[in-house]
């Protein structure tokens, strides 16, 4: 009987050690499991809350998933995957929305923590149409601290009901301390920028190349009929119906008389924001002028006599280099193109029209320009 109850009691203790090995094991797989699940579903979570942010701020952030490299030990102390939140480059909506404006020395700069970014010009030039505005911008852009706006914007002639958020799109990124230009020689004979200008920024610094009338006249002349051939000769426009009376309604006369213009500018602006530019010692020492527009903007003289050579052929300065290239650089075609014979009795006329205005132009810029 006594060796009956000892089998038994052996049978008992067994099949409880059997139970709670069996009880051990489902319950290490169950949390193998549970843990899994878990990781999943806040992994899960994550994602979908990551996701979410990326569709409302997708050029700003993007998640980054880390491996970990301990995968048993994430199960047994209740980890979840880890997370980080990327920041990209720059946060700059305006940047962003054009990348291909971004000249290489930026992404370089970019690594650095230097973030550049739109901003309204600072400085214009403003006038005048064929006084030699586009060789100005040219020779500028060899300056590191000038960023322009790589064509005419014509925002305040043509754009200005786009508004300043529109104007500000169309000017290149640039770093602090660095100077936003633009120029559109029609301002100076809009009616309506003077105003619109001041609108923007009373402290605006504005530039304005001015050239011999009656030459600036001939040059006007000469770019529309290499466009459109054909048109009548230039005195036949220049005269009312041939006699001697100046036909001041035509374009390319009318923009000469400078002061006209000048005194509707002066309204706004006080004279020490102007700087004149001479069109003709632009041509003939254009270090002398880009050292007077450096010192007018506050910036260290860098352009110097170095960076110009004389083309013989166009009868125009070059550069040794441009803006985004080591070689010699020249203006375009269009530059420098040869004037067609004018009758001598016409540019005589012309000049005696000119010469009072031209003398109040001297008074108003306190400067003169010898235009004979």
């Amino acid at each position: 009987m006594e060796l009956r109850r000892n089998w038994w009691t052996k049978r008992l203790v067994l099949f409880a050690c059997l139970v709670l090995t069996l009880l051990w094991i489902m319950f290490n797989d169950h949390f193998y499991i549970i843990g899994r699940l878990t990781q999943k579903i806040e992994l899960h979570r994550i994602r979908l809350t990551s996701n979410i942010h990326i569709t409302n701020n997708i050029d700003q952030i993007r998640v980054e998933e880390i491996p970990l490299d301990n995968y048993a030990h994430l199960v047994f102390t209740n980890a979840t995957t880890k997370v980080q939140v990327v920041p990209l480059w720059t946060n700059n909506s305006i940047i962003r929305d054009n990348p291909m404006d971004v000249s290489p020395k930026y992404k370089i700069l970019r690594q650095q923590d230097l973030i550049p970014a739109r901003q309204l010009p600072s400085a214009l030039i403003i006038g005048v149409k064929k006084g030699g505005t586009r060789a100005l911008l040219e020779f500028l852009r060899l300056h590191p601290d000038i960023r322009a706006a790589s064509s005419e914007v014509h925002f305040f002639d043509h754009h200005y009901l786009k508004g300043f958020h529109w104007y500000r799109h169309r000017m290149p990124p640039t770093l602090e301390g660095q100077l936003t230009m633009e120029k559109t020689p029609s301002y100076f004979v809009t009616p309506e920028a003077p105003r619109r200008v001041q609108h923007m920024n009373p402290g605006t610094k504005l530039i304005v190349v001015v050239r011999d009338p009656v030459t600036r006249a001939v040059s006007d002349y000469t770019q529309v009929t290499s466009k459109h051939p054909g048109l009548p000769k230039f005195e036949n426009r220049a005269f009312i119906n041939g006699s001697q009376v100046v036909n001041t309604n035509w374009t390319p006369l009318r923009i000469g008389v400078y002061s006209r213009y000048l005194e509707r500018w002066l309204e706004y602006f006080p004279l020490s924001q102007f700087l004149f530019v001479s069109g003709e010692r632009l041509i003939a020492d254009p270090v002398i002028e880009i050292t007077r527009v450096q010192d007018f903007l506050g910036l260290k003289r860098v352009i110097m006599e170095k960076h110009f050579y004389f083309n013989s052929t166009k009868g125009f300065p070059c550069l040794m280099k441009s803006e985004k290239s080591a070689v010699p650089h020249c203006l375009g075609k269009s530059k420098g193109r040869s004037h067609p014979f004018i009758d001598p009795t016409a540019i005589r006329r012309l000049r005696d029209f000119y010469r009072p205005f031209n003398q109040r132009f001297y008074q108003l810029t306190r400067m003169n320009f010898s235009w004979s």
